[in-house]
């Protein structure tokens, strides 16, 4: 039975290789030689495997990208190659199993060539300096467009021959003619104006400081104990109105090194440099020595030592530039500064004069007026007249040099306000402003005189 077995293989052997002979394939090859053989290799083009027996069923369509189609070649003799080693398996189920292994390694072999090719393909496809895939030619653009724009790489218009050849522009804010010193010179400067900047917004905003002349109580002959010294006061009233403007108020005593038990190098002067304004208060007479008069009743010699005191404190703050604000004596010293004199009593040297003072002592007023070119309309606006308190005996007789009458009194024209014209602010008001209450139905409102005051003050300060 086995010989049988050989023959029929052997008979079916020699059909086959008649067949082959006949069909023009090689004898002598192995079947697995013969399957790789009808196989197209991966060194085949597109064309190639794509065509059948007849030559005119081969595609005539150009791959539009040629590393792409290198690519897809490769991948499709991979494909063809595993799927004859399957179709040799499937025709030749009687082959030896080391037969179908040889084969097998074979197609292997062939579809990993095919991939090592298809990978270097993509690889210089994709090979660029950007790390992208190599642009391909513009589909549907414009002819003169060559290739598709690249919207993820930044291009930047060129410049013009003119400035690529030139070094790069300063900045707009920089001068043509800047240099490393001269903008370091525009450096300082501006720290330097920063720092005077705020040191002047410390001043400005500094609280003012506004000296109030003092009252002087002169020592009683044969008094003991307090009464027998010198005594330097403020009225308390004339501290608070200054004081609610919320002002520093400061009393400035008497100076001088003759017969002092403490003598001091302070002068008035030293007050006039650092106070912002001086007020001058009322009190006693001003001496008739020092508008060069004789005394001519001795009931009213009037205070000679506060005269040489106040006149040299009214000197320096004028001369400093400083405002300066005389109530009642007050206003009667600035008309003796300037020349002016004054009269000794109005009831002895005016007959036809009012009344201006009595024992009711604040509680008595009159009415006065607002002369035209008065700065006190400027004040008080629409008010040409204003009811006051009345205190004083003495009286401006002489206008002194450069003094303007700013207020009289309403019934027999006895001077009530004056003003010193060639300084910011030297004004003296007959009448006390201190007991007129702020906003009071009667009594004229004396806050914008303060705060005109106050402002030039401000204004002057430097």
């Amino acid at each position: 039975m086995s010989d049988n077995k050989t023959s029929n293989d052997a008979s079916s052997t020699d059909a086959r290789q008649r067949e082959m002979t006949r069909d023009g394939a090689n004898p002598t090859a192995s079947p697995a030689a013969a399957a790789a053989a009808a196989a197209p290799g991966p060194q085949a083009s597109a064309t190639e495997r794509a065509s059948t027996d007849a030559p005119s069923s081969a595609s005539n369509v150009e791959p539009v990208d040629k590393a792409q189609a290198r690519q897809d070649d490769a991948q499709q003799a991979a494909r063809e190659a595993r799927a004859s080693s399957a179709q040799a398996a499937v025709r030749e189920p009687h082959r030896t199993v080391a037969e179908s292994k040889a084969s097998l390694a074979e197609n292997l072999e062939s579809a990993t060539e095919a991939e090592a090719a298809s990978t270097n393909a993509h690889s210089a496809a994709t090979d660029s300096p950007t790390g992208r895939t190599a642009p391909s030619p513009a589909v549907g653009f414009p002819p003169e467009i060559a290739e598709a724009p690249d919207f993820g790489k930044l291009n930047p218009p060129p410049l013009p021959a003119t400035e690529q050849a030139s070094a790069p522009p300063q900045p707009a804010y920089l001068k043509q003619s800047d240099s490393a010193w001269s903008v370091f010179g525009r450096i300082i400067a501006a720290r330097a104006r920063q720092i005077f900047d705020r040191a002047g917004q410390r001043i400005t905003q500094r609280t003012l400081r506004i000296g109030v002349s003092a009252r002087i109580f002169h020592p009683e002959p044969g008094a003991k104990g307090l009464r027998g010294k010198t005594l330097q006061y403020l009225e308390e009233s004339i501290a608070h109105w200054v004081m609610s403007r919320d002002v520093l108020v400061f009393m400035i005593p008497t100076v001088g090194h003759q017969g002092m038990l403490h003598p001091s190098n302070i002068r008035l002067r030293d007050y006039a440099k650092h106070l912002d304004g001086l007020l001058l208060q009322g009190g006693a007479d001003v001496s008739p020595q020092s508008y060069e008069e004789a005394a001519t009743r001795p009931e009213w010699p009037g205070d000679r030592v506060r005269d040489m005191y106040e006149l040299e404190l009214l000197h320096e703050f004028v001369e400093s530039g400083k405002p300066v604000l005389g109530v009642c004596r007050g206003c009667q010293l600035i008309n003796v500064a300037f020349g002016g004199t004054l009269y000794g009593d109005i009831a002895t040297d005016v007959p036809t004069a009012g009344i201006h003072v009595n024992e009711q002592y604040d509680q008595h007023r009159h009415s006065i007026r607002f002369p035209d070119g008065s700065t006190l309309v400027n004040m008080f606006p629409n008010q040409r007249e204003a009811i006051v308190n009345s205190i004083h005996h003495q009286a401006v007789k002489t206008l002194g040099r450069d003094l303007n009458i700013e207020a009289v009194s309403a019934s027999d024209g006895i001077i009530e306000a004056v003003r010193y014209r060639k300084s910011p602010f030297v004004v003296g008001v007959q009448w006390h402003p201190e007991f007129h209450r702020a906003g009071g139905a009667e009594l004229l409102d004396c806050t914008p005189l303060l705060d005109t005051f106050l402002r030039v003050a401000r204004e002057t300060r430097f």
